[in-house]
């Protein structure tokens, strides 16, 4: 939610249409305009409204050449009227849409085979609005399994250990629910957490540590088994045992089908839950992620409520309760519809186009790599130490001026002097595409070498939290 401020009351005006299209078409109102802070005394025709609304939206940006979103921009038609049929249904109404329900615990048991659960029948789980919301559910259940295992009379605070490059829902948490974020700081080239620094943050009062499969910064997973390993270590030295969170928010659904033998999930004893985001690459549109926990321990039973709502029984664990069914039945069409050979070959896709991508940026030469989107299909460049014509943000302003949404950022603590632009490559995202970006990139080179220095210096204090 986006809390808007007040402002200065607009000056009301005519709509200034072509007085011979408005005649031509009666629906477009020649004196009407769209309302600013206040609503309008009567009614306007549906297309009148219509046109108005869909006039301002030319303002935004192409979804599909928005290159700095992880969240989905393209689906099957098909998906799209099936999310217009269940637009209407509302997902805590277990009873009275008992299908999409169902549909719900398909994905959940889907997931739990996906991500290696030791008894699939023993996991618990859910969609979410988003990985944000699951992050918090599964952030509260790491702080009351804490709880459950301290003393009577114990003041200790409780902490959780990641790094600094975690997505800034990991902050909420902590802000929300009063504990102490321990955000390890990138150093040199280490730019997210590892195995060493997680362990050497982690004390008596640690409820636990989120392992980021796919950091938003880079692309780069973090190294789920090696942190899992020291935690055992730190276990046996000292009876400490804490617990991993996987947030594959987007690693969560490319890793299972691209690296296969990597060990991240529930094959690693040591990870309670995982987190990912159907609307990233789960590949259906905005407003749906999904929470698992290992087994039903995981998940102190308190936190679930059994609610009597509109006629039947049910458990719930959310932080909402009314919200859109559609977004769940869009996802199990998609499971549905690809299956595994579907999801590796659009997955593979991606990461294809993300490494040609990379390589022939590096080629260029005014640019130094980060990352090559071999892992998450999203890679990170900056300039060259010889660059001084131009700086990253530079180039993302001059991209924009051809319709390419590129971000470009500054690293959070310790390594706030490196900015970067990064790209995220998601399906609907060609290798054509891909060159009619190069071709750009490659056109606006000579004039951005030909600036006496970069336009605007002071950009590199932008952050970032996608």
């Amino acid at each position: 939610m986006v809390l808007h401020g007040g402002r200065p009351p607009r000056r009301r005006h005519a709509g200034g249409g072509n007085p011979f299209a408005t005649v031509a078409n009666p629906a477009l109102a020649d004196q009407i305009a769209a309302p600013h802070t206040a609503l309008a005394e009567d009614p306007v025709p549906a297309d009148t409204a219509w046109q108005l609304v869909h006039d301002e939206l030319m303002l935004d940006g192409n979804a599909r050449l928005n290159l700095a979103t992880f969240v989905t921009t393209w689906m099957e038609p098909q998906a799209t009227r099936l999310m217009a049929e269940c637009v209407d249904k509302n997902m805590i109404d277990k009873d009275e849409y008992p299908q999409t329900a169902e549909f719900e615990r398909r994905c959940v048991r889907i997931l739990a085979d996906l991500w290696h659960a030791p008894d699939p029948g023993d996991v618990i789980g859910c969609s979410t609005t988003g990985s944000s919301e699951a992050g918090m559910l599964a952030g509260m259940a790491l702080k009351r399994r804490w709880a459950a295992r301290q003393a009577p009379g114990h003041t200790g605070r409780p902490n959780l250990v990641m790094g600094a490059n975690v997505q800034v829902c990991w902050d909420k948490f902590c802000n929300y629910w009063e504990v102490e974020p321990r955000l390890v700081p990138m150093e040199g080239d280490r730019f997210h957490l590892s195995a060493e620094e997680a362990v050497a943050h982690c004390d008596e009062n640690t409820i636990g540590v989120v392992a980021v499969l796919g950091s938003t910064f880079d692309g780069s997973y973090e190294p789920v088994a090696g942190i899992a390993a020291a935690l055992d270590g730190l276990q046996d030295r000292t009876g400490w045992d804490v617990p991993i969170h996987v947030d594959g928010a987007s690693g969560g659904m490319i890793a299972p089908f691209l690296d296969p033998d990597l060990a991240w999930d529930f094959r690693l004893d040591r990870v309670a839950s995982i987190n990912t985001s159907g609307h990233k690459y789960g590949l259906v549109y905005p407003g749906v992620g999904w929470v698992l926990w290992r087994n039903r321990d995981a998940l102190p039973a308190e936190l679930v409520y059994q609610v009597n709502y509109l006629g039947g029984d049910m458990p719930t664990f959310a932080l909402n309760f009314s919200r859109p069914g559609a977004e769940v039945v869009a996802q199990y069409y998609t499971f549905f519809r690809l299956g595994r050979a579907g999801f590796r070959a659009v997955q593979q896709a991606c990461r294809d186009v993300a490494v040609y991508l990379s390589g022939q940026i590096a080629a260029l030469g005014p640019f130094r790599l980060l990352s090559r989107g071999d892992e998450l299909p999203v890679f990170a460049f900056t300039t060259t130490g010889d660059v001084t014509a131009f700086d990253v943000f530079d180039v993302s302003r001059r991209l924009r001026e051809h319709g390419w949404l590129v971000p470009a950022y500054t690293f959070p603590a310790d390594r706030t002097d490196l900015a970067v632009l990064r790209i995220v490559v998601r399906n609907g995202f060609t290798r054509d595409l891909a060159d009619l970006l190069l071709d750009d990139l490659r056109r606006l080179l000579p004039e951005l070498q030909a600036q006496p220095g970069p336009l605007h210096p002071s950009g590199g204090q932008a952050g970032f939290h996608h």
